[in-house]
C-alpha cells in the first residue's frame, strides 16, 4: 500500500470566503489524514495492483509480526487454483516462522524498513498542504459526501525537504473534502511545467499525474479505495520513460490473530 501509499492527508463551515477560513479547512483536512495514517497498521485489506499494462493481481494484505504481508489471491480477476493457492499459503506460513525465528534485533531492523517506508510517503503527501496555495471553489455533491472543492496551485518560495518533493514545485491539483469530517474524499494533481530531480540526471514532465480516493472503514477512519498514477520522465535528460500505475483497495478489517502485532510493537 506504500505506493500506493498510498501514495500518494474538515466542522460545517458553509462557504468561508476569507484565506484563513480556506486555511482551516486545510488544517482540518491534515488532522484527519494523520488521525487515518496513525490507524493504518490496525487494518488488513485487499487490493487490487496492475502496473505498465500488466494483467492486475490482487493480494491480501495482513500485518504479520509487525509489517504487512501479501499473499497473492487472485490474477486478472480469477482466483487462483488450488495448488497455486496452496503454494501461496505455504509461503505466508514459511514467512510467518521466519519472522517468529527472528532476534530482536533481526525484528527490529525490519519493522523499521517498513516504517521508513511508509514515513517517506506521508511525508510527501504531508508536503501538498505545504507546497500549494488553495483557492475555494465551492460546494457540491461527490458521490454521497457533500465536499468543499478547492485548486491548489505552487506555492511561491516552497522549498522541498527532499528529492521525492521537489516534483511538487512543477505541480497543480484540486481537492474534494468531506464538509463533515474534513476527509479527503478525493484528491488530483497533474505536472505542469518540468522539475529536474537533484541528485538524480532525471526531469519529471508535464503528462504527470496522480488521483486518489479514500472512502470510510469504521471507527471514523478512511483508507485508500482508489490509487491511479501515470509518471513521465527523462532520465539522463534523454531517454524517456513512461510508467502506469492503477490500484484498488477494499475489504478492510481490524488486523487479528496470534501474528498480527498490528500497531508494530
Amino acid at each position: 500500500m506504500g505506493r500506493a501509499i498510498v501514495l500518494f492527508s474538515f466542522l460545517c463551515l458553509g462557504l468561508p470566503s476569507l484565506a484563513q477560513d480556506v486555511q482551516t479547512i486545510i488544517q482540518r483536512s491534515v488532522q484527519a489524514n494523520e488521525k487515518d495514517w496513525q490507524a493504518d497498521p490496525q487494518y488488513d485489506h485487499y487490493e487490487t495492483d496492475q502496473e505498465d499494462g500488466n494483467p492486475p493481481q490482487t493480494y491480501e494484505v495482513r500485518m504479520i509480526l509487525g509489517s504487512p504481508y501479501k499473499r497473492l489471491v487472485a490474477v486478472n480477476g480469477s482466483t487462483l487454483s488450488a495448488e497455486q493457492q496452496g503454494s501461496e499459503q505455504h509461503k505466508m506460513q514459511q514467512e510467518i516462522a521466519k519472522r517468529q525465528a527472528e532476534t530482536p534485533q533481526q525484528r527490529a531492523e525490519r519493522i523499521a524498513k517498513w516504517q521508513k517506508d511508509r514515513k517517506r510517503d506521508h511525508l510527501l503527501m504531508e508536503q501538498l498542504t505545504a507546497a500549494f496555495d488553495f483557492k475555494l471553489l465551492g460546494q457540491q455533491k461527490l458521490g454521497p459526501y457533500q465536499v468543499y472543492t478547492l485548486r491548489a496551485t505552487p506555492r511561491l518560495g516552497y522549498k522541498p525537504p527532499n528529492m521525492q518533493a521537489q516534483v511538487l514545485t512543477g505541480m497543480q491539483g484540486k481537492l474534494w473534502i468531506d464538509t463533515n469530517t474534513f476527509q479527503w474524499v478525493k484528491v488530483q494533481a497533474k505536472v505542469i511545467q518540468p522539475v529536474s530531480i537533484q541528485g538524480f540526471l532525471a526531469t519529471v514532465e508535464p503528462g504527470t499525474h496522480f488521483e486518489l480516493e479514500k472512502a470510510p472503514v469504521g471507527d471514523g477512519v478512511w483508507e485508500p479505495a482508489h490509487f491511479s498514477m501515470k509518471s513521465q520522465a527523462k532520465v539522463l535528460f534523454f531517454f524517456s520513460h513512461r510508467s502506469q500505475e492503477n490500484d484498488v483497495y477494499f475489504g478492510y478489517r481490524k488486523a487479528s490473530g496470534p501474528w498480527s502485532m498490528a500497531g508494530g510493537q
